[in-house]
């Protein structure tokens, strides 16, 4: 045993601490199992809105949500400092929400093809075409976690304060990309070839539909090659005896 330490009751201590991470801002509490091992869970969370911003004609907000709750067991294989922490996340509500509005007359490309927002015309209905779409990092729940690091959330000795680091990933699974829209759309700049996109009897309806599935399947393909998602962290811990 460290100089310094001292043995300790399972559950005779707990450490509450904070710290900021890529899974948001994150609170937890861990408790001493015996010398080599603690029990920890922990809650992360952040949220972050970015105003209203346009990009060549499409006027976008858009919306970086985060919430998660896991439990982890911390393992001291050589009851010093490093420690392995195999883990599960329990909760993961992680996601990119974005909305756009598509400016009537702006022409933009869906696999390779060139579409038309409809000028918002009353006489025939038309309206311009907007869209919202979420970006979803949670598609295995439970999802395991195998983490690694350097110090003690629960100290084995009187001191309160310690200051652990932590490093690892979350196998999320392939993140999920869904996407509905709304509007009209047309097929040439002189809007005389236009449909409601959501009349699948409409040509032009057909074509967008049919093109934006297309589309969508190589976005899924793209960010589908990411399964993992970071962990590191750095925990400010506060110790105490609660038996």
């Amino acid at each position: 045993m460290p100089a310094g330490a001292r043995r300790q009751k399972p559950f005779s201590r707990i450490g509450i601490g904070a710290n900021v991470s890529p899974l948001g801002i994150g609170i937890n509490a861990t408790t001493v199992l015996s010398d080599f091992f603690d029990a920890r869970v922990m809650g992360s969370f952040f949220n972050y809105s970015v105003p209203q911003f346009e990009i060549e004609g499409f006027s976008t907000t858009a919306d970086l949500h985060l919430a998660s709750m896991a439990a982890s067991l911390d393992w001291y294989p050589f009851n010093g400092i490093f420690r392995v922490s195999p883990g599960l996340m329990l909760y993961n509500d992680n996601q990119i929400s974005m909305t756009t509005n598509v400016v009537g007359g702006t022409s933009f490309s869906l696999n390779g093809q060139t579409f038309y927002s409809a000028t918002a015309n009353t006489a025939t209905g038309a309206t311009p075409l907007s869209g919202s779409g979420v970006l979803g990092m949670h598609t295995h729940a439970p999802a395991f976690t195998a983490a690694g690091g350097f110090g003690k959330f629960v100290p084995r000795s009187n001191r309160h304060w310690s200051f652990p680091t932590e490093f690892g990933v979350v196998f999320m699974g392939a993140p999920t990309i869904n996407l509905t829209t709304s509007g009209w759309a047309c097929t040439d700049s002189a809007q005389t070839q236009c449909g409601n996109i959501s009349n699948s009897a409409n040509p032009v309806a057909q074509e967008f539909n049919t093109q934006l599935q297309a589309q969508l399947t190589k976005w899924r393909a793209d960010v589908g090659k990411v399964r993992v998602y970071p962990m590191f962290s750095y925990s400010f811990v506060y110790s105490f005896n609660i038996r």
